[in-house]
């Protein structure tokens, strides 16, 4: 058994290791965050962290200076619908305009199954925005998972991925995963500050997220291999 075990690791690369161990991680943290999202009163956890952005007794009053508000709904930003179809639309001319349609149909068939299973899962938990702070943006959509937080990783991710693919060495390469990587992070943690999030929804979306990212990178390779999306090395 262990050296069955052993020749299945020798063939496996690392990288492809790794993203298997991020796609069963995150649908584990999903399935457990999805149970926390269902229950009829708030977990600690939740309200803890959410308070802990406001002043004690002042809901409506976030912590930090004046201009930390306006910065942090520009970080949000990062994460709306717009930004990201405004992106995702100019990679795909990009990739069209360089003569690689394959990977341009990759690409928006990664970013729309996101959407898709993202309105699936608000849906299928049905939780509502958080009541125990003031919201400060507006949003009417339900609360789990956060679709920025899953979006932005998805979105992010697969650029990221792309992006390395065309960078000369590794170092360059290992800037851009963290760029998309950090990027995802500070959407996620924005809305939690904006309050229009409970902590557990953004936790979720980013483990949809990752895993989704991780499963179309997979999905990616092996395309490229069979050479039905074209390698952009």
């Amino acid at each position: 058994m262990k050296s069955i075990v052993d020749a299945l690791l020798n063939r496996l690369e690392f990288p492809v290791l790794l993203a298997g161990l991020v796609i069963a991680g995150g649908l584990w943290g999903l399935v457990e965050l999805m149970e926390l999202a269902r229950a009829t009163t708030p977990h600690a956890f939740d309200t803890e962290i959410l308070l802990a952005f406001r002043h004690a007794g002042q809901p409506d009053s976030p912590i930090g200076p004046p201009w930390l508000e306006g910065a942090v709904r520009d970080v949000t930003a990062l994460g709306s619908t717009t930004v990201l179809v405004l992106i995702t639309t100019a990679t795909i001319l990009y990739l069209l305009l360089i003569r690689r349609p394959s990977t341009a149909l990759f690409m928006f068939a990664a970013v729309a199954g996101g959407q898709v299973l993202s309105s699936l899962l608000k849906f299928e938990v049905d939780r509502p925005r958080p009541d125990l702070v003031s919201h400060l943006v507006n949003e009417t959509s339900l609360s789990f998972p956060s679709g920025h937080a899953m979006l932005s990783a998805v979105t992010y991710l697969t650029l990221g991925s792309l992006a390395a693919r065309f960078l000369p060495d590794r170092r360059t390469k290992v800037f851009v995963l963290c760029l998309a990587v950090l990027t995802t992070v500070l959407v996620g943690a924005s809305r939690v500050y904006l309050g229009v999030h409970w902590p557990s929804d953004v936790l979720a979306g980013w483990c949809a997220g990752f895993a989704w990212a991780m499963l179309c990178w997979l999905a990616a390779r092996l395309l490229q291999r069979r050479k039905i999306v074209e390698d952009c090395e």
